[in-house]
């Protein structure tokens, strides 16, 4: 089958100037042009569509799309695959929201008994998930299976106050680690300060705690993509600083 702009934007559900931006960009551009000039989309354009709605649906940019689909190395079957596995999380999400409201109303109306650990039990859970969608592979080869069952484990059972407590904990180590990053010192008062509290924070997850695992992890958020564009994305070079802070903090420099 070949469509014209038209005809293949009814079929996606998107609008004609959507295509033409897409073409203009150079991220879907046609198969070919006709003798009146019409833009005329393929099979192999209709799939490469395809995967462009889903990665839109998952929220990454145009640009970033572009230099996924357009790489020598991409694999539309694994893209695929990746595709089902962050949309099954995303449903195991929504179902457990879901399910927690529920409960909340039968609760409100005097039908049963929701503890406060119940209450909260879908927004840890959303956590446990998020972190496993996006780093659970690379830090279960790092750590181990047990090791991360134990933390997620942890975070189920905590109690909404600890909940709470290592929420703010984590935005602090991030506020107190940018302004250590303006002063261009690792060894300084404010970028030690932003390593301690990152061990605090480590301690809300962790069975037990090392300098050892503590500095492994530090090398981590440089030499993992996904992790170094999460604390450069203020600042670039924040991860490599955070890397030297906690390096110097567990005296491996």
């Amino acid at each position: 089958m070949e469509y014209t702009v038209q005809q293949l934007a009814k079929l996606a559900g998107v609008t004609s100037r959507t295509l033409r931006y897409y073409d203009e960009i150079g991220l879907l551009k046609p198969a070919r042009v006709n003798a009146s000039g019409y833009r005329i989309y393929g099979a192999k354009e209709v799939d490469q569509l395809q995967q462009i709605l889903f990665y839109r649906e998952l929220g990454v940019d145009l640009e970033t799309i572009k230099q996924i689909i357009m790489s020598p190395s991409f694999d539309d079957v694994q893209a695929l695959k990746q595709h089902r596995e962050k949309l099954l999380a995303e449903r195991r999400r929504l179902e457990a929201l879901i399910a927690n409201v529920e409960k909340t109303l039968l609760a409100k109306e005097g039908r049963i008994i929701m503890s406060d650990k119940e209450k909260f039990e879908a927004f840890k859970q959303q956590l446990i998930d998020e972190n496993e969608r996006n780093y659970g592979k690379e830090i279960r080869e790092k750590y181990g299976e047990e090791q991360v069952n134990k933390a997620n484990e942890k975070v189920k059972n905590m109690t909404q106050a600890q909940y709470e407590e290592v929420t703010k904990l984590g935005e602090e180590v991030l506020r107190v680690l940018h302004e250590a990053f303006l002063t261009g010192d690792p060894a300084g008062e404010l970028a030690q300060k932003a390593a301690d509290l990152h061990r605090q924070w480590l301690g809300y997850f962790w069975d037990h705690y090392s300098k050892e695992a503590h500095a492994g992890l530090a090398q981590m958020y440089v030499d993992d993509e996904r992790f170094k564009a999460y604390y450069d994305q203020k600042q670039p070079g924040t991860a490599e600083f955070f890397r030297e802070a906690i390096f110097i903090y567990t005296g491996k420099k």
